[in-house]
């Protein structure tokens, strides 16, 4: 089983960025605790963190034809925007879940909105990067038919 994890504008600035709200811990901390988490249960996994919206559309359509199980995306900003990002993933068709570090739902009015919603089979909000492990459980359970 393969997943691919996408990570939005801003996120390679993790343990800089608001640490309040995103905590302390870096991007290469997440990449190594998800890899890890994942690997102990026989997932591989591949990364591509982007500031560039076209960046990860390109990702999403490549999984496509690298025949990716499963994606696991933190859209950042481009959860609130992205009709393209929305678009691929239709597109592709391979199961995804969207994953936000914080708690979206009780942050400002504008990110109440997520475009790539409909196209996810779950939304992880609010559990920093255990989130990304509740996603990769949440794939596995989907794609094993649980």
């Amino acid at each position: 089983m393969k997943f691919l994890i996408i990570n939005g504008p801003n996120l390679n600035l993790l343990g800089i960025r608001e640490p309040k709200i995103y905590g302390s811990n870096t991007y290469q901390d997440l990449v190594e605790y998800v890899s890890d988490f994942c690997a102990q249960r026989g997932v591989e996994t591949e990364f591509v963190q982007s500031n560039h919206e076209g960046d990860l559309v390109d990702a999403i359509q490549k999984a496509y034809f690298d025949k990716v199980d499963g994606i696991i995306i933190n859209p950042a900003a481009y959860t609130h925007t992205s009709v393209a990002l929305l678009d691929a993933l239709k597109s592709v068709q391979i199961p995804t879940v969207e994953v936000h570090i914080s708690k979206v739902e009780e942050r400002e009015e504008f990110r109440q909105v997520s475009y790539l919603r409909p196209a996810c089979i779950r939304t992880i909000t609010g559990h920093g990067f255990a989130g990304y492990s509740m996603a990769a459980v949440a794939l596995m359970d989907h794609l094993s038919g649980r």
